[in-house]
């Protein structure tokens, strides 16, 4: 009697499901559908600056989540982010406010140019590391406020001035305002990069990122481009940011050159820590205390804004070392060792 051959037991766990066949769904995923539905009805029950502040959130996350990408996953340490954000800002400001281009067309037009300054930008990183690249971009946070004031570009820039950006209008079948309008198409960009971003990590791609991450040497000998894959992973993480900055530009009705300095980008490093590096969903909790814990901490005293704020920073870090990411997985895990006692 024949035996089956030995190839029908690999393929058999592998094949396709059958038609109308239920995929089932985890609590993950049932956490993710209820947050969604949640931020979808928020709009009709908050008021207008409430809308505001959580579209800054959602900016702000999503700016982390760029830097998360390039620290978090392929460990490319940056501190000129801001750098980032504000050329996605002044793509979006220049394209609408001197050619007239719709807000909505400004949005990936503001990720493609950030995209290409990051992966230029990224040729000549790839000989540092670490510190010297921290230093690196740490220069070219620096160095953008003064570019954007220069006199050679004030035509474009506006120089100290700054320019004005005409809030979006919501279309006309949306019985929504302003406010409600920009809030919601904020959450529609977000969810579509996060979700890419899931989906490049979950990717060979993404594996190839924490591959470099992990052990460079070894990446290599496995025959992983390290070079290509730096610059690809920089030039995605400018992207991410460039669109929050172009969300910013939006959201905020105006750009200039101080409102990009190497303060955002500390605040995005400190963002990125707070919701755990190497966590998509933790870069929610870095735009919630990006925006909150500041202005908590100026509500409590206003001349000891700062000390407050490295108060609360260092009472943080002590109770989740491994930012709100971490906490929550040990959190979980020490639930499930509960459970089986």
């Amino acid at each position: 009697m024949t035996s089956a051959p030995k190839d029908d037991a690999v393929v058999a766990p592998v094949a396709a499901p059958r038609a109308g066949a239920f995929v089932r769904l985890g609590p993950r995923h049932l956490i993710i559908a209820g947050a969604i539905i949640a931020a979808v009805l928020i709009p009709f029950y908050a008021k207008s600056f409430v809308l505001f502040q959580l579209t800054q959130v959602m900016i702000y996350a999503l700016a982390i989540l760029g830097l998360n990408l390039l620290t978090g996953f392929n460990g490319q340490f940056s501190i000129g982010h801001s750098a980032f954000y504000g050329v996605g800002a002044y793509t979006t400001a220049i394209l609408m406010e001197r050619y007239g281009v719709p807000y909505v067309w400004t949005v990936p037009a503001a990720g493609a140019v950030c995209f290409m300054v990051g992966f230029l930008f990224g040729l000549p990183a790839l000989r540092l590391q670490n510190l010297y690249l921290a230093l690196a971009t740490f220069t070219l946070a620096i160095a953008m406020p003064q570019l954007l004031k220069f006199h050679g570009f004030e035509g474009w820039t506006g120089g100290v001035q700054g320019l004005v950006v005409d809030q979006p209008d919501p279309p006309s079948f949306l019985p929504i305002d302003g406010d409600q309008w920009l809030y919601y198409f904020t959450l529609i960009v977000m969810l579509v990069m996060f979700a890419g971003a899931a989906n490049l990590i979950r990717s060979r791609t993404g594996r190839a990122m924490m591959a470099i991450r992990d052990n460079p040497i070894a990446a290599s000998a496995m025959g992983i481009n390290t070079s290509l894959y730096k610059m690809l992973t920089f030039g995605v993480s400018a992207l991410y940011t460039g669109v929050a900055g172009a969300l910013g530009a939006l959201a905020v009705a105006f750009v200039a050159p101080d409102s990009f300095t190497i303060f955002l980008s500390i605040s995005l490093l400190v963002g990125l820590v707070i919701g755990g590096v190497g966590s998509i969903a933790g870069c929610l909790v870095g735009g919630l205390f990006m925006l909150y814990v500041p202005n908590i901490a100026e509500s409590i005293s206003t001349g000891l804004a700062g000390v407050i704020y490295g108060f609360i920073l260092l009472l943080i870090i002590f109770v989740m070392p491994a930012g709100a990411a971490g906490f929550v997985r040990f959190a979980l895990a020490q639930l499930a060792r509960l459970r089986q006692t």
